[in-house]
């Protein structure tokens, strides 16, 4: 062995604690390092010699006996020793965390902290937070605030770290995640304890849907400690206007669960905003932001917070009060010269009564309803159901919002008939294929309609709760649904162009199959909301019935701005076009691959998307 070598053998390897308290000790006035520390144990992150099938098993295996030991150094040293032998990676620690029996708490909460403290290796120490996490106690803030900075062990030491402090698990997030000068600014405010500087650095955070998400809007109230700063008396208008959009920001469904439910503080957040919202200045943006939260407090994830009885209801009529009052009013009134705040206006006149003017006592057992999100915050326009005034929805799926109307209203799913129909109502915010979607069987059964067989494949319960089969008077039922099917109040003309579009070409399908076309999809752009989109595929072929199922297609959009024209109209020109003229001549080529738009004749766009 040569000289280096048989030095790094006989010097103990540093642990991983050691290892991220110098590189921050190391940190220019105290900053916390975007994106985190790398971790220095790279090897762990191979592959490794367990079996997948029981690698649950063995790792719990390989644990267990050391959770009871009375000598906390030695049974540190051989549990890493033992998970190193087997190949045990942070992975597989993560699945056994919650198979661990814990008989003697005082002996697994002494291994935990040693593994957390003088661990070398990533799965020890992830063992340690992991054993911290369900055991920890005020003394281990520091370890996990400091571990938490390396990049591998965030997530499990912000979870460990939230019910301790959370405030300082959500400044280990925003470390890790954010990016962007002024989010950047408010974490090194945060870092300093600097109070001035963090009130105005969150001030200055972007009202930008693209840069702020909803996790990021939640992970800055909990660092900031909102519910803190809201009790304040005077309080500042502006950050009450900021904590406003930072509530409605966390309502979006735009992410794998909806933030407002995980935001401890939400209800004491919601009860501040409210009780001084008539201190705001009534402008567009306040009043889209207020009427955001009347909306979702209504029929959306906020709807299922911790309310005290009658609360939820009190600060609805608050907001009703307000935001129907005069001067409130006038700011939607007008008509503004820019797009984008014109057709926030037209947002909150079309919207402005549906959260609004429901008693409990008169709350029916279904409730049908379109919920469009504020223009300035773009999603998709979602179907809601409320059944006994609860969402469904969010509380027994919760990984996306309700489908598009036309896919359940202007499609007639929903009607009941003797014949049993399964029903997607939502799919989840990614896909089905990833993390899945809810369904509900719809039958008539005499004087009544029954939802049933509910399923939600691959999302798993995830505390979710079983759903019962629903039996609705089946007289009220087909009432609400063609109440529902014929209320277009929600939409705006390139949504109605859409609808007209779409019912044109189910009854007339051969304007696009003539041109070896098959009808995909038609709505609305995402970021340009005025402009009318239509989605088809095409298959050499496909006319006559003999296209190629292997052979080369192309996935072609044609975009319709709004040009005025009343939306019949628009859909009704758009239609006697594809009578005479090839849609493949005007339309854009969007999806397929570059090779079958060369051996179609098409040329492939730079930016397909």
């Amino acid at each position: 062995m040569s000289a280096p070598d048989e030095r790094g053998a006989l010097t103990p390897r540093p642990s991983l604690y050691d290892y991220a308290l110098r590189l921050y000790r190391a940190e220019p006035d105290g900053r916390l390092p975007e994106g985190g520390y790398p971790s220095p144990d790279r090897p762990s992150r191979g592959r490794s010699p367990l079996d997948r099938r029981n690698a649950r098993q063995t790792t719990v295996d390989a644990i267990t006996p050391f959770l009871t030991d009375p000598d906390t150094v030695r049974a540190a040293d051989e549990v890493q020793r033992r998970l190193d032998e087997l190949g045990v990676r942070d992975r597989h620690i993560r699945w056994a965390l919650t198979d661990l029996p814990l008989e003697d708490e005082a002996a697994a909460r002494a291994l935990g902290r040693r593994l957390t403290r003088t661990g070398t290796s990533g799965a020890a120490v992830c063992l340690g937070i992991g054993l911290v996490a369900r055991l920890g106690e005020p003394e281990d803030i520091p370890y996990l605030r400091i571990l938490g900075l390396v990049r591998e062990f965030m997530d499990c030491a912000v979870e460990a770290l939230a019910p301790l402090d959370r405030a300082a698990a959500a400044l280990v997030w925003l470390t890790v995640r954010v990016k962007g000068r002024e989010l950047r600014r408010l974490v090194d405010a945060l870092a300093t304890r600097d109070a001035a500087a963090a009130r105005a650095r969150l001030m200055s955070i972007p009202r930008n849907p693209r840069a702020v998400g909803p996790e990021t809007t939640r992970r800055i109230a909990e660092a900031v400690r909102l519910a803190d700063v809201l009790r304040e008396d005077p309080l500042d208008v502006g950050v009450l206007g900021q904590a406003a959009w930072l509530l409605s920001r966390m309502t979006s469904q735009r992410d794998y669960r909806p933030e407002i439910l995980s935001y401890e503080d939400a209800v004491i957040a919601y009860e501040a905003v409210v009780a001084r919202a008539g201190l705001l200045p009534p402008t567009l943006d306040h009043c889209a932001t207020l009427l955001s939260l009347a909306l979702d407090l209504h029929s959306g994830p906020s709807h299922l917070l911790p309310w005290p009885p009658g609360r939820r209801e009190a600060l609805l009529a608050a907001l009703e009060s307000l935001l129907h009052s005069p001067a409130w009013a006038a700011a939607a009134d007008r008509e503004p010269d820019d797009p984008a705040e014109r057709r926030r206006a037209h947002w909150i006149r079309r919207t402005a009564r549906q959260p609004f003017g429901r008693s409990t006592a008169d709350v029916p057992r279904l409730r049908v309803e379109v919920a469009v999100r504020d223009p300035a915050d773009p999603d998709v326009a979602e179907t809601r159901f409320l059944i006994d005034g609860r969402p469904v929805v969010p509380e027994a799926f919760g990984l996306g919002p309700g489908n598009a109307p036309e896919a359940l209203l202007d499609s007639g799913r929903l009607r009941a008939t003797a014949e049993p129909r399964e029903v997607q109502l939502a799919e989840a915010y990614c896909t089905e294929g990833c993390c899945g979607a809810l369904y509900v069987t719809v039958q008539r059964d005499g004087d009544h309609v029954v939802w049933r067989d509910w399923r939600r494949p691959r999302s798993g319960r995830r505390g979710r709760p079983e759903l019962p089969a629903y039996r609705f008077d089946a007289a009220a039922y087909d009432a609400e649904i063609t109440r529902a099917e014929n209320d277009h109040s929600w939409a705006w003309p390139a949504r109605i162009t859409a609808r007209f579009l779409a019912a044109g070409l189910r009854d007339r399908p051969e304007l696009l199959t003539r041109w070896d076309g098959r009808f995909a999809w038609v709505g609305t752009d995402f970021h340009d909301p005025d402009t009318t989109v239509l989605s088809f595929t095409y298959r050499p072929g496909y006319a006559e019935g003999k296209q190629d199922r292997d052979g080369p297609w192309l996935q072609f959009v044609w975009s319709l701005p709004d040009d005025d024209t009343p939306p019949e109209a628009r859909a009704t020109a758009a239609l006697t076009r594809l009578e005479t003229t090839d849609p493949k001549t005007f339309a854009q080529v969007r999806g397929g691959s570059r090779e079958d738009a060369e051996a179609l004749g098409f040329t492939w766009p730079d930016d397909p998307n």
